[in-house]
């Protein structure tokens, strides 16, 4: 395969480390921007990354930095806005695109990666974080001159993740009683490693331009389930209760006054439609999903010791 000159938006991120790993792995050349450039300084160590401090939403900065580039790939995003400059789901999601999408078509890139979310619709009435996604991905879409994938995962899990570690934190703070919001929101959470692996292999596959990657695990999970498996993993005996529709809609509307906003109710909007693929691409691209079991359990909780030792004794009576 060629070796390309991929510019990354979000490459300090979770998923983007990830696949910055995934992609110098293939010889690829990439330029990471990021907002502070000395807090992801470990990055430069690998000698196909340049790390380049950057304004993501001035026009003329992404220009300069996506000029003779092959490839971009967008992976902003957030999951609650903030009111601090640029940190609502419009600026993030759909005016952040349309200036990716122009500042590529005037400097020649000719593929764009971009990373979406399951159930984003731009007639979704009600949660606007899944509404500015859909409209973001409608945008890349119809983008004239750019070659498009959109992918549009799950939950996504790793050792890092915001998902199992937050509920581990949250469970830590809740020694008796853990009020859980929404609790039979299905998702089928799916690894990093192998949203990583589906982006650098659609770089080889031309028979994804074009297309909307849906990107699950092998299992589908409640949203009790997974909290109560992070309780049994981290050594928490306290009793998780899920709430009724009214109790959790007035849970979010309390946090979402609390500092770091932990629950809103756009949130809430959002777990009202289940995070659970029609049909997950993965396996069609040769990726088979690593499942929660094979990879949590190693990095989360009070008993990865002993995780360890069973591992052990599994490899023990293979020999």
């Amino acid at each position: 395969m060629k070796k390309l000159q991929i510019c990354i938006l979000g490459g300090t991120g979770f998923v983007g480390r990830h696949l910055v790993n995934r992609l110098t792995a293939d010889g690829h050349r990439l330029r990471v921007l990021t907002r502070r450039r000395e807090r992801h300084r470990p990055l430069t160590v690998n000698p196909l990354v340049t790390l380049i401090e950057a304004d993501i939403h001035d026009e003329a900065s992404l220009q300069r930095h996506f000029l003779n580039a092959d490839v971009i790939i967008n992976l902003v995003g957030i999951l609650n806005q903030s009111s601090r400059d640029h940190g609502s789901f419009r600026n993030i999601h759909v005016d952040l695109s349309r200036k990716v999408i122009q500042a590529a078509t005037q400097t020649g890139a000719s593929r764009l990666l971009h990373m979406s979310a399951l159930n984003a619709s731009p007639d979704e009435d009600k949660s606007l974080y899944l509404r500015t996604k859909g409209e973001a991905e409608d945008l890349v879409h119809s983008a004239e001159g750019l070659a498009v994938t959109s992918f549009r995962p799950s939950v996504i899990f790793g050792a890092d993740d915001s998902f199992f570690n937050r509920f581990a934190t949250l469970l830590k703070l809740s020694p008796l009683f853990f009020p859980l919001a929404c609790p039979d929101s299905r998702f089928a959470p799916v690894y990093v490693v192998d949203v990583a692996e589906a982006f650098a292999r659609s770089l080889a596959d031309d028979g994804t331009i074009g297309r909307r990657l849906e990107l699950c695990g092998p299992e589908i999970f409640t949203l009790k389930e997974l909290v109560e498996y992070t309780g049994k993993l981290t050594g928490r005996k306290c009793m998780i209760t899920g709430l009724s529709p009214s109790l959790s809609r007035f849970q979010a509307r309390v946090f979402q006054h609390l500092p770091g906003r932990p629950f809103t109710m756009d949130n809430y909007h959002s777990l009202q439609k289940d995070s659970v693929c029609r049909h997950s691409c993965l396996e069609d691209m040769g990726i088979h999903p690593a499942s929660i079991a094979s990879i949590i359990p190693a990095s989360l909780g009070s008993d990865n010791r002993h995780h360890r030792y069973a591992r052990f004794r599994r490899h023990s009576r293979r020999s």
